[in-house]
């Protein structure tokens, strides 16, 4: 018979079971990090994705501090799945397409932990959400530059969240 406390002691379990792998990979030092970008996201950002990826590296070399071990087995691949920069910074713009788009920069991209034979350890995915004006002022040269370097130290600090 199902009762209320079955299904939450099941629930809570299961729960339980998917933070395992992120616990057993926490306790691991990483050895590497290598950024990657689509292709797509490559032909669409140019020299821009040499921002992010400089970005992204500098800000987990900063975070991950002891745990990152150069030579360890362990090393961490981030896959840079898109990049999105709000076409109207520093304002509401509207939440729908109709409305000029949203406020929000994206960057969305995949964490996966490597051990030495190359198998999965774990695997995160993970989209970063910056306020557009967050920045600071639109009229600044190098406005879309900064929204970049900030929407990539927040997924640096998604990333560290969940390897530990």
């Amino acid at each position: 018979m199902m009762t209320r406390r079955l299904v939450l002691a099941s629930s809570l379990g299961a729960a339980a079971f998917t933070l395992v792998p992120g616990i057993a990979a926490a306790q691991v030092p990483i050895g590497s990090i290598k950024i990657q970008f689509l292709p797509a996201v490559t032909h669409a950002w140019g020299a821009n994705v040499a921002i992010v990826r400089s970005e992204l590296e500098r800000t987990l070399i900063d975070l991950l501090g002891p745990s990152l071990q150069r030579g360890a087995g362990t090393h961490l691949v981030v896959n840079v799945s898109k990049i999105w920069l709000a076409s109207y910074a520093g304002g509401g713009g509207g939440g729908k397409p109709s409305d000029g788009g949203g406020a929000n920069d994206y960057l969305e991209s995949t964490a996966t932990l490597y051990d030495r034979g190359n198998r999965e350890l774990a695997s995160y995915p993970i989209m970063s959400t910056e306020l557009s004006g967050g920045a600071g002022a639109w009229y600044r040269p190098d406005i879309d530059q900064l929204r970049l370097r900030a929407l990539a130290r927040n997924n640096a600090y998604w990333i560290k969240r969940y390897i530990g």
